[in-house]
């Protein structure tokens, strides 16, 4: 994790310990930088990467203040780092089904820019929230970048084994929905009548090269899933 990061991470961690409100201010831009004794672009490379999280609003002239924080229990869309993160006070269980090495589709092949003949990891999972269904999942890893599953890792959030075991660095992600109908193979995983409404999300992740390392299929149970998106003037 890179300096900035860290410091993000630490705001964020007092904003929460504090318990402070929609408005409330933070300390100055310089008294931020004795405190963690670093530069001003690394403050402002935090609080830039804050903002884009929708964790602070600034005002030029005015301060840096706090955003009102997200509803309990809703995932980001825009996101890239694993919904497990924005669900932090429940309880995010596992089941895998498929953990293999194959060849890839040619759909799969396109979304993650590799051949037909590279390896990736397929992975068929269930997630729950609070030992009810959330969603069905298929994701595919490309090898030659996330060159290690096992049962173990895949059942726990693989988006954290990315970034702490691997050290790899999450940039950015592609994401795409539809809302349709469950098939029968999807309503017998979520455990709702087949015809029942669903949300179905593909997503590409990539590093912060650029280059994509995960293309996941996922099926939401309408009945347990809620979203946010949080805008601001870099998305207007």
């Amino acid at each position: 994790m890179l300096k900035y990061q860290e410091i993000a991470k630490e705001i964020e961690k007092y904003i929460e310990d504090h318990d402070l409100q929609q408005g409330d201010k933070l300390p100055v831009l310089e008294k931020l930088m004795a405190q963690f004794e670093v530069s001003k672009s690394t403050i402002t490379k935090s609080l830039d990467l804050l903002e884009r999280k929708g964790v602070v609003f600034q005002v030029r002239g005015s301060g840096i203040f706090v955003r009102r924080h997200k509803r309990t229990g809703y995932i980001s869309l825009l996101s890239n780092q694993g919904f497990k993160s924005d669900l932090e006070d429940f309880q995010i269980t596992s089941k895998v089904f498929e953990l293999d090495i194959r060849k890839p589709t040619q759909e799969v092949a396109e979304n993650l820019n590799m051949s037909l003949e590279d390896d990736v990891y397929y992975v068929k999972r269930l997630r729950y929230i609070n030992g009810q269904t959330l969603c069905f999942e298929e994701s595919f890893y490309n090898k030659s970048i996330i060159t290690y599953l096992n049962k173990e890792i895949v059942s726990e959030s693989i988006f954290h084994y990315i970034k702490e075991g691997l050290g790899l660095k999450v940039g950015f992600s592609d994401m795409f929905l539809h809302v349709d109908k469950l098939n029968e193979e999807e309503a017998t995983y979520l455990g709702l009548p087949e015809g029942s409404p669903k949300l179905f999300v593909e997503s590409i992740f990539h590093l912060t090269n650029g280059q994509p390392f995960d293309f996941s299929k996922v099926t939401y149970n309408y009945q347990q899933s809620q979203f946010f998106i949080q805008s601001n003037s870099q998305l207007l």
